[in-house]
């Protein structure tokens, strides 16, 4: 079965959004999540059917992944500064933070995939992992980091 672009690159992000909340819950390294996406979570099953994240765009997924991580100063800085004053990323949900360092890096460094593309996945994302007022958050932080970084 042939996944169009679009839709492997959302898996993609939905992965990269998962690893990086792996990464920060259990110190693993980027390189070790990665070949584990890869081995175990991209893999077809043993009955041939598709695990759940075999349609992601693997190279597109490691960038992300690998981005963040080499740029986390400057992503979680551009990410900080349109936080309400008194709040810290720190203080965020871990999968909140694992959502706007993955937006703000394709933001950032990712001038190929346009703005819009980026702030609605991102959102869609939030609204898949949270029922409360996340998603509203994640577009506004999204939206005021692209203001910065895409002018």
């Amino acid at each position: 079965m042939t996944v169009p672009p679009k839709q492997a690159r959302s898996v993609a992000r939905l992965a990269a959004v998962q690893a990086l909340y792996q990464m920060e819950v259990s110190s693993v390294g980027a390189e070790a999540v990665i070949r584990e996406f890869a081995e175990h979570r991209f893999d077809r099953d043993a009955e041939g059917g598709d695990a759940p994240l075999a349609a992601a765009d693997e190279a597109f997924f490691a960038d992300l992944v690998r981005g963040v991580v080499e740029h986390q100063k400057a992503v979680d800085a551009a990410v900080a500064r349109k936080l309400a004053a008194g709040w810290r990323l720190d203080r965020l949900d871990a999968t909140a933070r694992a959502i706007l360092r993955a937006g703000a890096f394709e933001l950032i460094h990712r001038a190929d995939v346009p703005t819009e593309v980026v702030i609605d996945e991102y959102v869609e994302l939030a609204k898949s992992f949270f029922e409360g007022p996340e998603p509203g958050f994640v577009n506004g932080a999204l939206d005021a980091v692209a203001q910065d970084a895409r002018r």
